[in-house]
């Protein structure tokens, strides 16, 4: 079966399609990470090529600046941004309260300042990373690189498992900020992802954490026969 008929590939294409019909002229937009997200960016490159849309954009990482700047989306320095009308990105897991985990693919620190700083963000999934509650996907932790194990050990102190995260050679993942992660996994469901941030930043050496709440307003499921669902 080619890649782009595999059911998990339709589900994402079609949530990254529907996503791209709430961008408008002259919004700015925030640009995800992550396979789902990619595919929001390519429909969102169809758009501007085909219908001239005019719009200005910022991405939360550099895998996703490239695929942009590939697409000729028009990008802005993020530098110059205070607000944004729209964030759209993916999550590894949301419940129905719109509760998230997301940093799996290492941008949890920059997708959470877009997020935070957009009027509106649309969440686009497939359908397997709706949940009733979270906790089955690992929580990363962005981290500072400098004295990391001291970081690792608080964290561990605190009662945290889990484990630096790793590149397919075995060095050190690095994300676009020059920090480390650590992907914590909670024994059980996340009850309160609120206060577990808050516990998790009190701690010295934490930077930011992939728990996400309170930003999203809207999510797209896409389902494997290729249709869409919007939850609000």
């Amino acid at each position: 079966m080619n890649l782009e008929d595999q059911p998990i590939v339709i589900a994402k294409r079609a949530a990254g399609i529907a996503a791209a019909q709430f961008v408008q002229n002259y919004m700015l937009v925030g640009l995800g990470t992550g396979s789902t997200a990619s595919y929001f960016i390519e429909a969102l490159g169809n758009r501007c090529r085909e219908e001239g849309l005019k719009i200005k954009t910022v991405a939360t990482s550099i895998q996703s600046m490239q695929h942009a700047t590939k697409l000729n989306i028009p990008l802005i320095d993020d530098q110059s941004i205070s607000s944004l009308d729209l964030t759209i990105d993916g999550a590894d897991e949301i419940d129905l309260n719109k509760n998230m985990i997301k940093g799996g693919g290492g941008a949890l620190l920059r997708e959470k300042l877009l997020a935070t700083s957009s009027r509106e963000m649309i969440v686009v999934v497939d359908e397997n990373k709706v949940v009733d509650s979270l906790g089955s996907f690992p929580v990363p932790v962005e981290i500072s690189s400098f004295a990391y194990q001291t970081t690792i050990l608080r964290l561990k102190n605190k009662g945290y498992s889990g484990k630096i995260r790793l590149n397919r050679d075995h060095t050190i993942f690095i994300t676009d900020n020059d920090n480390y992660i650590f992907d914590i996994q909670f024994d059980g469901a996340i009850k309160n992802p609120e206060n577990e941030h808050d516990k998790l930043r009190q701690i010295t050496g934490v930077l930011e954490t992939g728990l996400f709440y309170k930003v999203a307003t809207k999510i797209i499921v896409g389902y494997q026969n290729g249709l869409t669902k919007i939850l609000k």
